[in-house]
Formats: structure tokens, sequence, C-alpha cells
């Protein structure tokens, strides 16, 4: 969780000094759900309701503070879980005796049509949803979350995934 801006901005300016290699890039990705309040114009994107506008104005503001051409700010919408609603099925291979709540992910991720949409609501961010219906996942949800998006894999979180995407392409039309 990032608490605070200030301090996640001190950070990545020393990765940039320390490395100042013309060709190394760095990037983020922070979730938009948890941003701290003393985030670049995070008041001002408030009132953007349009969520992929909404995540494009922090992004900007984001390089427009850093400001090093080699820095690659990615915001994820709404958090790192909304990447495992793409396709809630994988969650069968750690959480088998739960087919009933993963359908209702399915169910979840129907309504909705894209997962990156799925709202930031304290109540009901992705990873909200997910502990709600399976527990267990908030005790492991670093490796389990880590190892269900690696089999979901990047073609189909790229496929899926619009914001998720453009950030990939720029990574890789370096």
């Amino acid at each position: 969780m990032l608490i605070s801006y200030t301090k996640a901005k001190n950070d990545i300016l020393t990765w940039l000094r320390e490395d100042n290699n013309p060709e190394v890039r760095f990037t983020s990705m922070f979730d938009l759900y948890a941003l701290p309040n003393d985030f670049p114009n995070f008041d001002a994107s408030k009132k953007i309701t349009d969520t992929y506008k909404r995540i494009e104005f922090l992004e900007s503001a984001f390089a427009e503070d850093i400001n090093d051409y080699r820095f690659i700010p990615y915001i994820q919408l709404h958090e790192f879980e909304t990447l495992l609603l793409s396709k809630p099925e994988v969650l069968e291979v750690e959480y088998f005796e739960h087919s009933q709540a993963i359908n209702k992910l399915k169910a979840l991720l129907n309504q909705f049509g894209n997962p990156e949409l799925i709202n930031d609501n304290p109540e009901t961010a992705p990873s909200k949803r997910i502990i709600k219906l399976i527990p267990e996942y908030e005790c492991n949800k670093i490796s389990a979350g880590a190892t269900i998006a690696g089999l979901i894999g990047i073609d189909w979180l790229k496929k899926n995934c619009k914001h998720f995407n453009d950030w990939i392409l720029k990574l890789e039309n370096i």
C-alpha cells in the first residue's frame, strides 16, 4: 500500500539518480484505490468521472512531477486484483473448494463487462469482493495473486484490460 506519495517520489528520484543510464527505464504500479491524498492532482482528479480519463490525468501529473523521460508511470485500475477478475475461473487453482464463490466472481465480471471498471468503493473494491467470497485470499494474497496472474498470462491480461495493455505496449515499444 502506498502510504505517502512523498516517500514514493523520493524513492523514485533516488533510483533515477543511482542509475543515470539514458537507456534505463523505470515504471510504477500503484493501485488507484489506495492512492494517498498527497498524490499530484489527486483532488482535481476526483472531478473526472470517466475512469480512463481520470487515470490518464493522474499518470500525467505523476510523470510531470517526477520530470524524467525515463520514468513511465502506471496506476492500476482500481487495484491489482482487477487483473485477477479478468479471468476469475483461474482462482480455482488456489481455491478449488470455492467454486460457488468463483461463479459469483464470474457473474460479477459479466455484470461489469470489463474488469477495469469494477468500482473502487472501499467496500466493493476488487480485493474486497474476492475476500468477501474467499476469505483465505486475504492471508495469502501476495503469493496467490502473483501465481494466479501468471496463470492468467500476459496475453489475456492485455486483451481484457485496456489500461494495462496500454502500459505494456509503452514498455514493449521502447
